[in-house]
């Protein structure tokens, strides 16, 4: 709660912005060496899909971290993961299953030693996600090294053991998290992955208007609930 106290969400829209993210996963890829091996940009047109939403996660106003979610639905079957895992994504939207699908995760590599808790922050939007769309399933594909970290933290299942992917030329594995079984333990255990509805409207309510709603900073809600001044995520009726 410390940390999340100097943290602001913004969800990025315009094309300067937009910039700041591709220099941001380029740096964080590189010194993690997963450039993609087939793409030639950090920016793709997933970035801008209606039900994509890329947050910038700023710490003291310097962004810090970034992450991409993908609200997928039946209806709206575009998403990271099913470039690699095509049948598992098929099976789940064709039981009717609604995901949020994270994608390009990047931490600015300077600034994690520092802050050993950014992952826990930069993912946290993933858990807010599930929350506003009443997802059924987080789904995380990460490399297998860092499967245990999931399944500690997100309660995560392993859905495929390992696979390689041509993109990145490395392997990873899919993992899942059903909000509707963990999500109550989840927020007890984590209190800073709690939100309130405004924070929720705020980062992912896109309305019907043109023009986006959300304005250029967010600032987290979870220690308004802890202290009791709002209402969190409630299990049964959001999870």
């Amino acid at each position: 709660m410390r940390y999340l106290d100097h943290i602001e969400y913004r969800r990025i829209e315009s094309s300067e912005d937009m910039e700041a993210i591709e220099q941001l996963r380029y740096k964080a890829y590189k010194a993690a060496n997963v450039l993609p091996v087939a793409a030639p940009s950090m920016i793709d047109d997933a970035d801008f899909d209606q039900h994509a939403y890329v947050f910038g996660v700023y710490y003291f106003e310097e962004l810090v971290s970034t992450i991409r979610l993908h609200h997928v639905t039946p209806q709206h079957t575009l998403s990271q993961s099913a470039g690699v895992f095509p049948e598992i994504m098929e099976a789940y939207l064709e039981g009717g299953l609604t995901l949020i699908d994270p994608a390009r995760f990047a931490v600015d590599p300077h600034v994690a030693a520092e802050l050993p808790v950014l992952p826990y922050l930069t993912l946290r939007p993933s858990i807010v996600a599930a929350a506003f769309f009443k997802a059924n399933l987080v789904l995380q594909h990460v490399r297998p090294s860092h499967a245990a970290f999931y399944k500690r933290v997100f309660y995560a299942q392993t859905v495929v053991e390992r696979r390689m992917t041509e993109i990145y030329g490395l392997e990873l594995t899919l993992m899942a998290t059903n909000t509707h079984t963990t999500g109550a333990k989840l927020l007890k255990r984590y209190p800073f992955f709690d939100s309130g509805v405004h924070e929720r409207r705020l980062m992912f309510d896109r309305g019907t208007h043109l023009e986006p709603l959300a304005p250029l900073t967010i600032l987290p809600s979870a220690r308004l609930v802890a202290t009791g001044k709002i209402s969190g995520a409630v299990a049964g009726l959001d999870y």
